[in-house]
């Protein structure tokens, strides 16, 4: 098999995605400002980033500041976004949730290299036409 230039051998690709699914799965602590939901705006050609509001609980589970009910990973939520923001790249969309936000809405550094990860990959959806679902 011949690669391209700039591709990488097939079972190095599969390591790195075996690596990718075991970090995705670590415990991680939930950054006590929110959460985002990152999503495509393909008519305008936008990444969006929905950011939620929410308490961390005693066994450090993220509640609806409201009512104090723990927010389930899936499932149908129905909240209202707190803000939200937009970018036609995951650069100009991070420098606006870092750099213009104010406050910032992001307390745990592990949470800004995690939606910088995601932003890139929503960024690359955008570019080829592919789904994007948010790890």
């Amino acid at each position: 098999m011949v690669l391209g230039q700039n591709a990488i051998a097939p079972e190095i690709a599969a390591k790195i995605a075996a690596m990718d699914d075991k970090f995705s799965n670590r415990f991680i602590e939930l950054d006590p400002a929110g959460y985002f939901i990152i999503f495509l705006d393909r008519e305008a050609g936008e990444i969006c980033a929905d950011h939620y509001g929410n308490e961390i609980n005693e066994q450090g589970l993220a509640t609806d500041p409201e009512t104090g009910e723990v927010l389930a990973c899936k499932g149908d939520l129905k909240r209202v976004a707190t803000t939200q923001y937009r970018g036609r790249s995951a650069k100009e969309l991070g420098m606006k949730i870092t750099e213009e936000a104010n406050p910032c809405p992001l307390t745990k550094l592990d949470h800004a290299l995690y939606l910088g990860r995601e932003f890139v990959r929503a960024e690359l959806a955008l570019l080829n036409g592919s789904e994007y679902v948010q790890d």
